[in-house]
């Protein structure tokens, strides 16, 4: 068998409830994705650094926006494209969690793991951990979820031993 052969895979109940919390985990990133769309479209760029800043080393309070223009404009445009790309991410997120708890997808539950570990941890090193955004459940809370999936997931995952290429036979020749 297969990742990808559902009907013959049992999905046990930790890998569901991996991939329920991996589902949060999407849920809450494309959540990002669309308030921070929101908060650029009616509010402009200053409205979504707000959105972000406020870590120890970053009050919005001590934060100078710029006043040029076109600076301005750059920073908004990147500010929304990271916003963007975290809600896409959610979405990535989402379709593993189906396939995990649909197929019992070794594939998904890898490229969960690497991926989207990439990218929480990126942004938990290199934004919250220096102070630039604030340490709280939201910004802390996404790296927990991603943790607690794939350590729980693989539990209820079949074994990978078991699985044979496809075309194989499951009768001894």
């Amino acid at each position: 068998m297969t990742s990808g052969s559902s009907s013959q895979q049992s999905v046990g109940l930790a890998a569901k409830v991996g991939a329920g919390v991996l589902a949060l985990w999407g849920v809450l990133h494309v959540w990002v994705g669309v308030e921070g769309a929101r908060q650029f479209a009616t509010n402009g760029t200053r409205a979504l650094w707000t959105m972000f800043l406020g870590g120890a080393n970053a009050p919005v309070s001590a934060y100078q926006h710029p006043t040029d223009a076109v600076t301005s404009t750059v920073q908004g445009h990147l500010a929304l494209n990271f916003c963007l790309d975290v809600g896409a991410a959610g979405l990535l997120g989402l379709a593993l969690a189906w396939m995990i708890w649909k197929q019992a997808s070794w594939s998904a539950y890898f490229i969960a793991l690497v991926v989207i570990g990439v990218i929480d941890n990126a942004f938990l090193f290199t934004q919250v951990t220096p102070g630039l955004i604030a340490l709280d459940a939201g910004t802390i809370g996404g790296p927990v979820l991603w943790a607690v999936a794939c350590i729980v997931t693989p539990f209820g995952l079949p074994s990978i031993r078991a699985q044979r290429p496809v075309g194989a036979s499951s009768v001894p020749a």
